[in-house]
């Protein structure tokens, strides 16, 4: 939506030097900013945007919002680049929720412990077969991300499907606060920041914000498999549409079975609808994000036929659920991006029914914000590695010795147990072992830097293929 300095200077409640001239997008950071983009000069825990301005400006930025104190200090030449505001990230939630307004179309807000982004996308990809689509790029959902989402719609735009998340009691109600969702999607609730959440119930509280800020004409698009999720239905004035694979469920699946290629088939039925559908996905967990994409579309009256054609093709997943071949029919599963208790079942859950593997091998980064839960739940997922047969199993990190812990005290022997300290080392043990037909499952949290396993593996497929030329002969 294209506005001038002079608009966004009076929705802030500033002036601007430069009233007519168009602002070409937004941004937080100086080293991509494009020229004719409005810079906002955010304060963060490791940095602040003001130590930037002179770089953004020089770099052809339209304009910076900065802080009324910064603007006083009269920077040399950059008066009238300057919009001065109480305090920059407000006014860029302040800019986002009055453009949000003035388009005035309708937002598919989702949030949840695990799966919001593949849901976000799934979503987004059903509802792109009927509507012009805005949607979340990669993980901009927090109260910097999910305000620069709204700024990039278009009048063009007629759906907008953000996700949104959180690490602490009100932040999902603020983010709804900006974005005035009419429909809110909730995949689930789990065990995950509880370094801040002093229980599981808590953090059922946070997502139910969702619920309760939702704008009439209300919709809520409940996991009908979780119960705590369930609940959210109680006491919600507007409509309830639900998904899984209880018997209850508005949209309900069944007939789920995993398919060579790493696809899954399953059935819905629902209110005067049942197909068949295909995902390029593994997993029961990615099949009950379809679902909740399934019910959003078939609110919004898209074909079942368009609503299978755009399950069928591959959705944008960097790092999550990402299938890598490499030689000798060995499979990585790259599902590095992130992880929680919840998560790490679910992926195990793949792992062992993953048609014809010949070993399961899981590379597991620590898990991380468990507070005081950390070790019995990294010692219950390490249990839960054996009884879902993983023969090989690398703790990287932190508390995932605790990980590896659970697992020898589950009966998998030392030798394949092992704690390692760094991604490098993991991947090095990895290697060694690999094998033709292998299963390999890297999954962690994105501080624990688990692609640097898949960089070095790669870079090592010449040594993979040499082993399975060895075989075939």
């Amino acid at each position: 939506m294209k506005l001038k300095l002079g608009e966004i200077a009076a929705i802030l409640g500033a002036s601007t030097g430069a009233q007519e001239k168009t602002v070409a997008g937004y941004s937080i950071d100086s080293r991509t900013i494009l020229p004719g983009q409005l810079f906002f000069a955010i304060r963060g825990p490791r940095f602040d945007g003001h130590d930037f301005v002179v770089q953004a400006i020089e770099r052809g930025a339209a304009a910076a919002v900065v802080s009324k104190a910064f603007a006083a200090k009269g920077a040399v030449g950059l008066a009238s680049s300057l919009i001065a505001v109480r305090e920059p990230t407000r006014a860029l939630q302040d800019l986002a929720l009055a453009v949000r307004r003035k388009w005035g179309k309708r937002v598919v807000a989702i949030t949840g412990s695990a799966g919001k982004t593949t849901t976000k996308e799934l979503t987004a990809a059903v509802l792109a077969q009927k509507f012009s689509v805005l949607k979340t790029q990669g993980n901009l959902n927090n109260y910097y991300g999910m305000p620069l989402t709204l700024l990039r719609v278009e009048p063009s735009h007629e759906v907008a499907v953000v996700e949104l998340a959180m690490s602490a009691a009100g932040e999902i109600a603020m983010l709804s606060r900006i974005a005035e969702p009419q429909f809110g999607v909730v995949t689930n609730v789990a065990p995950v920041h509880l370094e801040f959440f002093d229980s599981v119930d808590a953090i059922a509280r946070a997502k139910r914000e969702l619920i309760e800020s939702l704008v009439p004409p209300a919709t809520a698009v409940l996991n009908s498999d979780d119960a705590r999720v369930r609940k959210f239905a109680r006491d919600f004035d507007g409509r309830v549409i639900t998904f899984g694979f209880n018997a209850g469920a508005t949209f309900r699946g069944s007939n789920y079975v995993t398919l060579a290629g790493h696809s899954s088939r399953f059935s819905v039925k629902g209110s005067k609808f049942e197909r068949e559908f295909t995902i390029p996905l593994p997993g029961r967990h990615n099949v009950m994000n379809a679902l909740a994409a399934i019910a959003v579309a078939r609110d919004f009256d898209v074909p079942p036929k368009s609503i299978a054609k755009a399950l069928a093709a591959p959705p944008e997943l960097h790092q999550r659920s990402e299938i890598l071949t490499f030689p000798g029919e060995i499979t990585i599963v790259n599902d590095c991006y992130n992880s929680n208790p919840l998560a790490m079942e679910q992926m195990l859950d793949t792992l062992a029914a993953w048609p014809r593997a010949r070993r399961r091998i899981v590379i597991a980064g620590a898990m991380l914000e468990l507070g005081p839960t950390s070790p019995d739940l990294h010692r219950e997922i390490g249990r839960l590695c054996v009884k879902r047969g993983t023969e090989w199993l690398m703790g990287v990190s932190g508390d995932s010795r605790w990980l590896v812990e659970g697992a020898i005290a589950a009966g998998m022997s030392p030798e394949r147990a092992v704690f390692c300290a760094t991604p490098e080392e993991a991947a090095q043990r990895c290697l060694e072992l690999l094998r033709p037909g292998d299963v390999v499952l890297v999954k962690g949290s994105r501080a624990v830097h688990l692609e640097k396993v898949i960089e070095l593996l790669q870079k090592s497929s010449e040594v993979l293929a040499a082993r399975a030329n060895r075989k075939s002969e």
